[in-house]
């Protein structure tokens, strides 16, 4: 490897450690939030689209992949629906047939919307999301998250991979910011009840103002340069400067 170009903040003393040429170049979900669909929709063009009644939202990002999906959605459902003053919208999975979440959209507790993701989060509350990048992009739209995580093994398997693995957090937002932003509920503590806690906290004032004051330090941290044109600026730059092109 010549030359690194990394997206995330935290990887550069990493590589620079191990002798890697690095440059930090942002971060490409920055790139794609700014430039989504919809940008300047309003709250009732997004509700009429989709076919939606004129309610609070909580957003409900299950991942996109089926196991995450069957793992994270019914705990998801049930404990937003102790709520009953929001509607809970499920961000359908581009590559996930709608069958699937038919299982769980029995006797009309929840809607579902595909390809929407960005216009969901624009008009949510707060939304309950599970580990991946949805955690970064639902930073990027400043709405107040929980993150959650499920995996089989229970308590015994969080404890054997803390064994292996040194970081204190798991979401891309408490990563890049080095510290918990958001809350995470992964394995044995992702309950119900400790979700229902969790959206608890997202509905009072004060901690709201405190998980959108840390959004936007991230922001600010990430930047708003756009990342694909900067990296190919500096690809272009480097191979000038070497010769090679």
């Amino acid at each position: 490897v010549d030359k690194v170009y990394s997206i995330l903040p935290f990887e550069v003393e990493w590589f620079d450690k191990r002798g890697y040429k690095v440059d930090y170049v942002g971060n490409p979900c920055v790139d794609a939030v700014s430039n989504r669909c919809h940008k300047n929709e309003s709250r009732q063009e997004f509700l009429q689209r989709n076919h939606l009644p004129d309610r609070p939202i909580i957003a409900l990002l299950s991942g996109s992949r089926v196991q995450e999906i069957k793992s994270c959605l019914p705990m998801m459902l049930e404990a937003a629906s102790a709520y009953p003053d929001y509607q809970l919208v499920i961000a359908g999975a581009p590559s996930i047939e709608k069958s699937l979440y038919d299982n769980y959209l029995k006797g009309g507790s929840a809607h579902i919307v595909f390809d929407e993701t960005y216009e969901l989060l624009q008009q949510a509350d707060m939304a309950v999301v599970t580990s991946g990048t949805a955690t970064l992009e639902t930073a990027l739209l400043r709405v107040p998250q929980v993150v959650v995580y499920k995996m089989s093994g229970g308590w015994l398997f969080h404890r054997f991979l803390e064994l292996f693995i040194r970081v204190d957090n798991i979401s891309l937002v408490n990563l890049i910011a080095n510290k918990r932003l958001v809350e995470e509920l992964v394995i044995e503590e992702f309950t119900v009840e400790n979700l229902k806690k969790e959206i608890n906290r997202l509905l009072q004032k004060e901690y709201r103002e405190q998980v959108l004051n840390g959004y936007d330090q991230l922001i600010d941290m990430l930047g708003s340069e756009p990342v694909s044109e900067k990296t190919a600026r500096l690809i272009i730059a480097e191979l000038n400067k070497t010769g090679k092109m």
